[in-house]
């Protein structure tokens, strides 16, 4: 196959990659405040931001005071992450990673349909309960199906082994506010991330994961 020549240059625009981000982030610092989070969730904000477009996304971020610590403290241990969609976990820099962490979601497991449908709940649910073996310790990050959040807090009630940190950002419009209410009004002693609101999904959680992964921003 031949080298493929560029087109011509028609348009003005920054096209360093390292630019863009650099920019991208002095962008949401100028038009976005966090001052009502923890000053270590700064980059987190950010990341979170970029990921959406959306500045006023700050507003609706509840972060946890040891959120940070917690979620870098388990990843640098080994710590695997957990999720509730293969979006989430595609969305994550392996690069970022500390220890070359497993990142784990159980959606495709054969026996998800099978205990979605006795349990009278979504694959995405049932999924949860599949790697529960894991979860102690673990970094868990919901950011597509509120019956997961709602699942995983239902599964921690019962006494299921403790992850080290919550990310809880399921979108849509039925469920998703009510279960990151649910996931803040649940006191289980675990740092939480959520944002309230219908807002949420994988690109938020992958963001809120790599930026926990790693504080160095580029």
């Amino acid at each position: 196959m031949s080298t493929p020549a560029r087109p011509s240059r028609r348009y003005d625009y920054v096209d360093d990659g390292t630019a863009i981000y650099v920019e991208s982030f002095a962008t949401i610092r100028r038009e976005a405040s966090f001052a009502h989070l923890p000053a270590d969730a700064e980059k987190v904000a950010v990341r979170m931001v970029h990921g959406t477009g959306q500045t006023d996304l700050v507003d609706d971020l509840v972060i946890h005071p040891d959120l940070v610590s917690a979620a870098r403290a388990a990843l640098e241990a080994g710590a695997p992450i957990i999720t509730d969609a293969h979006m989430v976990a595609s969305g994550v820099t392996r690069a970022r990673l500390p220890k070359d962490n497993d990142v784990l979601c159980a959606l495709r497991d054969p026996r998800a349909a099978g205990l979605a449908r006795d349990w009278g709940t979504t694959r995405s649910a049932a999924a949860l309960s599949l790697l529960e073996d894991r979860l102690g310790g673990s970094v868990v990050a919901i950011g597509n199906a509120p019956t997961a959040l709602f699942h995983l807090l239902e599964m921690l009630h019962d006494g299921a082994p403790r992850p080290a940190v919550i990310v809880g950002v399921p979108v849509g419009f039925v469920g998703a506010a009510e279960s990151k209410d649910a996931l803040v009004a649940a006191d289980l002693g675990i740092p939480y991330l959520t944002v309230r609101g219908r807002r949420g999904g994988s690109a938020i959680a992958a963001s809120a994961l790599n930026a926990l992964a790693r504080e160095v921003e580029l």
